[in-house]
Formats: C-alpha cells, sequence, structure tokens
C-alpha cells in the first residue's frame, strides 16, 4: 500500500514521500514516521492502533513490532531513541535493538499525544506535558533515563512543543495560541518571548526552528504563518527623543516598572520577523524552515494535499513570496 505522508529528513525539511511499506491494502495508516533519510519507518495502523510496525519499507519487509496497553498517539525517533506515545505513559525504546529501556507511567492526560524528542545526539531530550490544566513541560533525558527538568512555561495547557536541532532550546505554545517561549535545555531559562497576536485566541497546528536555531516558524488554523527571528536586541546609547512619538515610547517604556506583569510583558515581546499569508485558512498544516540553494525557504504542508514554498528575505523579513505549491 502506498501512503503519502509528511516526513523529516536529515536536513529537517518536511517532505511529501509515497513509500510502500508492509501493510495490506485493506489497512488504513494513522502514523508514519521515518527516521531521518533512512529505509525505517515506524508504523501505526487504524484498524491496530495499539500496534506498533517498525519496517524496512524500501525492501517491504517488517523488522519487528510491539503492542501496548493503548492506543499509539504519536511515535518520535531519531538515531539513538523511539518514543511511543500512549494518553498516560511513555515508552522508550533503544533504536537499535527496539528493547524498552524506560517507562513513564502515571503521566498528566495528553489525549493529543504531544511530545517532541530532540534529534541531538549529545542532548538526546524529551518533552512532553507536565499538567493537563496549566502549561508545564517536563524534559526527560532519554540517555541517562531521568527527568531533568519542569518547566512552567505558560499559564494554560500547551498546544505545541519542539526542540531546535542542537537540542539546547525547546520552544513551546499555549491553548491560546497568542505567546510562543523559547527555553534553554536543560536549565529551563527562558530566551525569547514572542508575540502571535493580541486579537484572537487561534490553535497552533506547528512549531519549527530553522537548522542553525536563528529563525522559528508558528502555524495556526488561520491563515497567517509568523516566522520570529531568535536575536538577542543590542543595548543602544541614550539618547534624548526629537520627536513627540519617540518622547511617548521614552515615558511608556519607563512607565513598565509600575504597570502590572502582564502589561509589561507585552512591551517586551518580539514580533514577527517575517509572515507568510496562506491561501487557505482552518486546514491544519505543519511548517519547516530550510535552507534551499543556499536561500531561507518556508514550507507549508496543509491537509487538502498542498505543499507551498515561501521565500524568506533574512535581512530585511517582511512578507514573504511564494514559489512553488504542489500536490
Amino acid at each position: 500500500m502506498c501512503v503519502c505522508v509528511c516526513v523529516c529528513v536529515c536536513v529537517c525539511v518536511c517532505v511529501c514521500v509515497c513509500v510502500c511499506v508492509c501493510v495490506s491494502d485493506t489497512e488504513d495508516v494513522c502514523i508514519v514516521e521515518r527516521l531521518f533519510s533512512s529505509s525505517l519507518v515506524a508504523i501505526v495502523s487504524l484498524k491496530a492502533p495499539r500496534k506498533l510496525k517498525v519496517c524496512h519499507f524500501k525492501k517491504g519487509t517488517e523488522i519487528c513490532n510491539y503492542s501496548y496497553s493503548n492506543t499509539i498517539l504519536a511515535v518520535k525517533l531519531n538515531r539513538q531513541r523511539l518514543i511511543v506515545c500512549l494518553e498516560e505513559s511513555l515508552y522508550i525504546h533503544n533504536i537499535r535493538d527496539m528493547k524498552v529501556l524506560h517507562t513513564i507511567r502515571e503521566t498528566p492526560p495528553n489525549p493529543s499525544g504531544l511530545c517532541a524528542l530532540s534529534i541531538s545526539n549529545d542532548n538526546c531530550y524529551l518533552a512532553y506535558p507536565g499538567s493537563a490544566t496549566i502549561g508545564e513541560v517536563q524534559v526527560f533525558d532519554t540517555v541517562n533515563l531521568r527527568a531533568a527538568n519542569m518547566i512552567p512555561a505558560h499559564d494554560s495547557p500547551l498546544a505545541a512543543v519542539v526542540f531546535d536541532a542542537s537540542g539546547t532550546k525547546l520552544a513551546t505554545a499555549s491553548e491560546k495560541g497568542t505567546v510562543i517561549r523559547v527555553f534553554s535545555i536543560p536549565e529551563g531559562q527562558k530566551l525569547f518571548e514572542f508575540r502571535r497576536g493580541v486579537k484572537r485566541c487561534v490553535s497552533i497546528c506547528s512549531l519549527a526552528f530553522s537548522m542553525e536555531g536563528l529563525y522559528l516558524s508558528a502555524s495556526s488554523n488561520t491563515e497567517t504563518v509568523h516566522i520570529f527571528k531568535l536575536e538577542t536586541q543590542k543595548e543602544k546609547p541614550t539618547e534624548e527623543p526629537t520627536t513627540w512619538g519617540g518622547y511617548l515610547g521614552k515615558v511608556l517604556m519607563a512607565s513598565t516598572t509600575y504597570l502590572p506583569s502582564q502589561v509589561t510583558e507585552m512591551f517586551t515581546q518580539g514580533r514577527a520577523f517575517a509572515t507568510v499569508r496562506l491561501p487557505f485558512s482552518g486546514h491544519k498544516n505543519i511548517c519547516a524552515l530550510a535552507l534551499i540553494q543556499k536561500i531561507p525557504r518556508l514550507l507549508v504542508a496543509a491537509a487538502d494535499g498542498y505543499l507551498y514554498l515561501y521565500n524568506l528575505d533574512p535581512q530585511e523579513g517582511g512578507e514573504c513570496t511564494l514559489m512553488k505549491q504542489h500536490r
């Protein structure tokens, strides 16, 4: 059976790949995860949602299979570990022999299977919700098999988490979808805070770092994809404002000392460096940032089968231009 799926390859580009895998023509596949650009694929079908198959898709052969106590909600893998996420537990397998190394039991209810696994060999961390009511992130060291940190990321429950390629940064978004935060790993220090918008709460579909960790994209159920630049603002010498607008800005920034913390945060939160206006809204989608032909690009794969490719101006940012679309 040929299944068209979005997978992450070694350059962290989301691409649509048609693979012939060892499932029968009557089985509908609900989860497919590929180990970078290798032939190893992890598959879960709707017919057997508690069973994981690990296959060699080029040979069309099944390597092994495992059954779990409940429905498999997500599968993540890197060169060292394979993670199986159930609603209230996580299984950590050794990717070499598929032995279960550790089981994290009685996790907070996680019906969406939200979790993230770093692709780094040096910083092989797993992140998953630490609470079902607030936005706590539990960070787990999958090499030493111990909890690394608990990060109080948001006031409302988590909607998205993702590591950068080095495994030293973690981006998070809550169900409100208005604020994106980036934390250092494993310390949990807040490095950046970006505001996606204030007009409406949205459902964040995906977060994605660029390979070098300079950019972070956020897509949602709206027509806009936001791209943030992760750079520290350089301090400028103090100058007296020469215009009314400049004077007002100085007064506003000075007044943040006396304002409520929620208001103060709005003044200090970063805004989008670049944006993309999609030709649709309401569809689930996934985005990725990649350097293609030495040009930064944003790729957006939509649930209706379209793949969009946009150019990102690394100097000016602004509105990204659509280069190609495929279906």
